[in-house]
């Protein structure tokens, strides 16, 4: 396990670890000004929780949890939107850690489910969210404009 690691909510003064992360995520330069705006937005939000992993010299990774009530649940229902471990760190146990927090959040506010996706070409995805605790349940269609 690595030393000193702490997990705590995200603020502004993350902007730019998170921009670089999701930018390496997404293999491409997203438009910071943009990005800086929903950014601020999303993390104001008291239905998301945007957690970020760290030691005390670097930030290791990060995860944004967005909540909503859904009809289809009769209930509030959580989605993994974005969740990026630097490839250093990863199988050092630190996802597990933040997904963790992300089940206690669930469970304070007794969220019927939590979702993830993950865009097809990300594989090993799959293993590594079953192996979290997920299940393969549902297909998701995409139109992009």
């Amino acid at each position: 396990m690595i030393s000193k690691l702490r997990i705590r909510k995200i603020q502004h003064q993350d902007l730019h670890f998170v921009y670089k992360s999701i930018c390496e995520l997404e293999d491409e330069v997203l438009d910071f000004k943009v990005f800086e705006m929903i950014f601020k937005e999303n993390i104001s939000n008291p239905r998301n929780l945007y957690l970020i992993a760290e030691n005390e010299n670097e930030g290791l990774g990060f995860i944004s949890f967005h909540t909503q009530n859904l009809l289809h649940h009769c209930g509030l229902v959580g989605e993994v939107q974005e969740f990026f471990i630097h490839q250093k760190y990863r199988g050092q146990g630190v996802g597990r850690l933040l997904i963790n927090e992300i089940l206690d959040f669930a469970e304070q506010n007794n969220l019927k489910s939590i979702e993830v996706t993950t865009n097809k070409k990300r594989v090993e995805n799959v293993a590594i969210y079953e192996n979290l605790g997920f299940t393969l349940s549902h297909n998701k269609f995409t139109i992009y404009k």
